[in-house]
């Protein structure tokens, strides 16, 4: 019989693949020791569940359900359907009216679409649950971003002004109780403003921007050519007599006035924002509200209360490679009414704790990127038919497939542990660090662990984010013709290129790679942090007493991780800091290798299984130098081969498509 032409109706056609939830929690009713290993297994990315049983007890069920419901959440076509529109209906600025005059009320224009995944992202908590006190008996940062984990991809970048909210909010905790001193009204601004940005509830939750980068500083913040003077007396008088006085929302107006451009400003829709701007005394950090009231007279009797940007004008939206539905714009500031944070001169001190928790959130953002990347490239594994038979049993594509998930989980450890450190220095230890496997982990001593997470959060977000590049771009790749499309059709679950052009932007974002790593020699050169030398007495003695956890285990790999802490600390003994400035991104390479090293292998030892060890192994081994000893753990390429399934596919990847359905 002859064989027929294809048509748009006849021919092959490829299955559509079947995408799971990412995340997926066993009944409670199950006993504890089944319901971890089935909670292992379950998950179509197992990495997640046990980082969670790292650094959650295992009596706290709570943040796994939630967890597991967003990760279903994630994937309804309702709330897909809102991604793709945020993605096709772009940001719009409209600047004028009809006649030419300057629109002042709302010159940006967003979505649908974005606008009710803020909205989603409120109600689930992706902000509020590390400041509800009622989850005192788990690391609440944890908590968050695991949240943020299956949620970061179908947010599209909702995620950027939810990361700066979240860091808006932990700088305005710490001022809740500053008392209004000479800026009469700023207690009552203060916790009003900090009570809706952590808020659930979307008819009254913020989100905050995060205004610094400007043409001349870049990430030097230095630069800083935005000023900020004190109004008089006489002038506040002035604008209080011509209703000038409250912001949209009734609070009172700050008694700074700031004047400036701002050149690259994200979250430009949010309800306040943070800036920098000079005054006598130096930088200074201030919170502004976007909008400010504006009253009407309707007849002699009667006034209406409108508002208007607060002296805020947008002159044109970034057009950028990626995030194209986050509205970026360049911003003239003029007469902004702006409250003044901490004390003048202090800005670029108060800012730094914004930053090293936005740094973890893009590091994290990157991390639940490339879990998306994974979940796609699995399902298409198991769907897609390569000469007669399905791409997920050709064992050149499970080996490409398995290295890229190795880098994968070592990046989610990564992250994952720099958040857990966070969490166990803003919580009680002892409540949320000593029931958990994560306490023969996270030093008890908050000295230390400050000094930790101080080192370590440049070098996480700076190695993970250049990692996700590279992975996402195979992931593209792996799809072959379909990757390179802007797959938007079957609620964009498929559009890798999306995913790929938004975290683009994380290697640069909160300070390039470059910016990360001085600040990593800077941190190894403050004579006052662990008496000058923080890397010999304070993180190679927890490094060691990490490895004592599992050194009997895994012998070689223990000592080829020690091999590699001896040469880090011999570079940094024998150099001087511009030298060390130079190889700066070697250090960050080796404080990765290590890092990352002792967390996988920690992970192996809680259980001994054998995909973790094998992750743990092939890590070490890709990162050890070539002079250092190490067990050869190459295996006949066949019993490889089945690694390599295990690991890219998980445990349960011996089955059909079909079995995959019931998840």
């Amino acid at each position: 019989m002859a064989k027929r032409a294809s048509s748009s109706t006849q021919g092959f056609f490829q299955e559509l693949p079947y995408v799971p939830p990412l995340y997926t929690f066993p009944p409670k009713s199950q006993a504890s020791d089944r319901l971890v290993a089935d909670h292992k297994v379950a998950s179509d990315d197992p990495v997640l569940p046990r980082l969670l049983d790292i650094y959650i007890p295992s009596a706290e069920h709570s943040p796994h359900q939630s967890i597991h419901d967003l990760s279903r959440l994630a994937l309804s076509p309702n709330i897909l359907a809102d991604a793709v529109d945020a993605e096709r209906n772009q940001p719009t600025l409209k600047s004028f009216s009809t006649f030419g005059q300057e629109n002042r009320d709302n010159p940006l224009q967003t979505s649908h679409g974005w606008k009710a995944l803020k909205k989603v992202g409120q109600q689930v908590g992706v902000v509020a649950v590390s400041y509800e006190d009622d989850a005192l008996a788990y690391n609440r940062r944890v908590h968050q971003f695991g949240l943020g984990h299956v949620w970061v991809c179908t947010a599209t970048m909702t995620g950027c002004p939810m990361s700066m909210t979240d860091g808006a909010a932990k700088l305005l905790a710490a001022h809740l109780g500053d008392a209004d001193g000479d800026q009469p009204g700023f207690q009552c601004m203060v916790q009003e403003t900090y009570r809706r940005l952590v808020s659930r509830e979307p008819a009254e939750a913020w989100t905050a921007g995060q205004w610094m980068t400007e043409r001349t500083g870049g990430s030097d913040v230095s630069g800083t050519e935005t000023m900020a003077r004190r109004l008089t007396e006489k002038e506040l008088a002035a604008d209080t007599a011509a209703g000038r006085h409250l912001d949209a929302n009734n609070l009172p107006l700050g008694p700074w006035l700031i004047d400036g451009f701002k050149w690259f400003s994200s979250a430009t829709d949010s309800d306040v924002a943070l800036m920098l701007a000079r005054t006598e005394k130096g930088i200074g950090l201030f919170l502004a509200p976007l909008r400010r009231a504006r009253r009407t007279t309707l007849t002699s009797m009667e006034e209406s209360t409108q508002s208007q940007m607060n002296g805020i004008r947008i002159h044109r939206l970034k057009e950028k490679i990626g995030t194209k539905s986050l509205p970026t714009a360049e911003l003239e500031l003029k007469n902004v009414r702006a409250w003044l944070i901490g004390q003048e001169g202090k800005g670029v001190k108060e800012i730094s704790t914004i930053l090293n928790l936005t740094r973890l959130h893009t590091a994290a953002s990157s991390v639940g990127s490339w879990a998306r990347g994974l979940q796609i490239c699995r399902a298409y594994s198991r769907a897609r038919q390569v000469r007669g038979g399905l791409l997920q049993d050709n064992p050149q594509h499970l080996h490409w497939m398995a290295n890229n998930v190795v880098n994968y989980v070592a990046a989610a450890h990564f992250s994952f542990f720099g958040v857990a450190m966070l969490g166990a220095l803003e919580q009680d230890w002892h409540h949320v660090i000593e029931p958990t496997h994560s306490a023969r982990l996270i030093p008890n001593d908050k000295g230390s662990l400050s000094i930790i997470l101080r080192l370590l959060t440049p070098v996480i977000k700076a190695q993970v984010s250049v990692s996700t590049v590279h992975a996402l771009r195979e992931h593209m790749e792996c799809l072959g013709g379909v990757g390179y499309c802007e797959n938007n059709e079957d609620g964009g679950v498929f559009n890798i290129s999306r995913v790929f052009r938004d975290i683009l932007v994380n290697p640069i974002w909160e300070g390039t790679v470059s910016v990360m790593a001085e600040d990593v020699v800077r941190v190894l050169c403050d004579d006052r942090l662990g008496d000058g030398r923080v890397l010999q007495n304070i993180f190679a003695p927890w490094v060691r007493q990490v490895q004592a956890n599992y050194q009997s285990l895994f012998v070689a790999e223990s000592a080829a991780v020690e091999s590699l802490l001896k040469e880090v600390i011999a570079i940094e003994g024998q150099l001087e800091q511009q030298e060390l400035l130079f190889r700066g991104r070697d250090l960050l390479w080796y404080f990765e290798a290590i890092t990352c090293g002792i967390l996988l292998l920690f992970d192996a030892s809680i259980d001994q299984d054998d995909v973790a060890t094998a992750i743990a192994q092939r890590w070490i081994k890709s990162k050890t130098s070539p002079h250092v000893a190490i067990q050869d753990v190459n295996l006949a390429w066949r019993s490889e081969s089945a690694l390599d399934r295990n690991i890219f596919l998980g445990k349960s990847s011996h089955g059909s498509a079909g079995d995959y359905s019931k998840l």
